[in-house]
């Protein structure tokens, strides 16, 4: 196969991956009661609380694309299903930040960990340097696909 071909093939290949990721995803979001961009917001939130950042409603709308008014709305129905709450912040007291609940997260391992684990499975079989040729590939793709025109 060349170059081109196998390079297409990938590109195929990550388009597939990309639509059974948001069909599991779908079928969480059916499975419990909430819209697709529930699941987005609770992404955004558990990376931000990963990385040790706060998360405001702000910052959650632009993330997601959302006006204040849809924001307030995703928030506010994450909120009387138990998934977010609302917290002063800890680095500034005025800020009110989402947090993501423990049910929430343990609502997505329980969900998601199955296939977290066999991801995980699956990338055992790669030694340093394979890991770390994926992991700039995918954090290139991810890049190239968050820029704006």
């Amino acid at each position: 196969m060349t170059p081109q071909g196998s390079g297409m093939e990938i590109v195929h290949l990550l388009r597939a991956v990309t639509v059974e990721l948001g069909l599991h995803s779908a079928r969480f979001a059916q499975r419990n009661d909430m819209h697709p961009t529930d699941v987005r917001a609770l992404i955004a939130l558990m990376d931000a609380a990963r990385a040790r950042e706060e998360m405001t409603a702000g910052r959650l709308g632009a993330a997601l694309g959302l006006n204040s008014a849809g924001t307030t709305a995703l928030v506010d129905r994450l909120e009387r299903a138990g998934h977010v709450r609302r917290v002063r912040g800890e680095r500034d007291r005025r800020k009110v930040v989402i947090e993501v609940s423990e049910e929430a997260v343990e609502l997505g391992r329980a969900f998601f960990g199955p296939l977290i684990d066999r991801t995980m499975g699956l990338l055992r079989a790669y030694d340093e340097r394979e890991t770390a040729a994926i992991l700039g590939f995918l954090t290139g793709v991810r890049d190239a696909a968050a820029e704006r025109d």
